[in-house]
């Protein structure tokens, strides 16, 4: 179908302007705009959202609210401070147990702001673990979600001293998969599980696991917001 004479010379007026309006914008302004913006500095205290014992837990810090900000890994006694990521780990809204006695490992499952969308695939969503007290994390995809933020209510993770349990809530039981923690291995690797050490897939959850605390879910004060104005943020 051919297009009227009338309506495509006001698509060439409009596709001229459109033209005349970008030769306006400078390299500059165009380079601000694609870039990505800094985050800014939200005057808001710290909130301790997870507490595995009297000295460790995990901090959210320089949120705009519970759903966005920094979350850091804290070991007073060792004079550990990890940060572990922005907009993500706050928003697991399943249930983590840290039940390692030693200490060693370390299991935190993140899951995505509520507003985020996947891709027609999915997002993969992932939990980080350490094995030598938090000092080093490493991470591993625990779930294949479109909606992670709502889906990660259904799933629980256990720690306990040699393996990570991702166990996920299913219409009649519970699924769950055992990941063993070996120090120095890593997940997501070409390197294979040390000798008999294998995924063990459909297995029993042990029971009588609880972290020290007796916390099992993340927690925030929503109330606390920022009291920074929008001209001082986007500075």
């Amino acid at each position: 179908m051919r297009i009227p004479h009338s309506i495509a010379r006001l698509l060439l007026v409009i596709g001229i302007s459109v033209l005349t309006l970008s030769a306006c914008v400078s390299d500059a302004e165009r380079s601000r705009y694609s870039q990505p913006q800094p985050i800014p500095n939200y005057d808001v205290p710290a909130q301790v959202i997870y507490r595995i014992d009297d000295h460790r837990f995990i901090s959210l810090e320089n949120y705009s609210d519970c759903n966005h900000g920094d979350t850091y890994y804290n070991d007073t006694k060792e004079g550990i401070r990890k940060k572990l990521g922005r907009n993500g780990i706050e928003n697991f809204q399943g249930r983590l147990i840290n039940a390692d006695p030693t200490g060693k490992n370390i299991a935190i499952p993140s899951s995505q702001p509520p507003e985020r969308a996947c891709s027609d695939r999915g997002c993969s969503v992932s939990l980080i673990y350490s094995t030598d007290s938090g000092r080093t994390f490493h991470g591993m995809v625990y779930m294949k979600s479109f909606d992670p933020f709502r889906d990660s209510k259904d799933y629980t993770v256990t720690l306990t001293t040699d393996a990570v349990y991702v166990s996920e809530r299913g219409q009649y039981h519970s699924y769950v998969i055992r990941y063993p923690l070996v120090p120095g291995f890593v997940y997501g690797t070409s390197e294979k599980l040390p000798g008999d050490k294998r995924i063990e897939f459909d297995v029993k959850l042990p029971s009588g696991l609880r972290t020290p605390s007796g916390q099992e879910r993340f927690t925030c004060d929503a109330s606390i917001r920022p009291k920074n104005s929008a001209a001082e943020l986007s500075q």
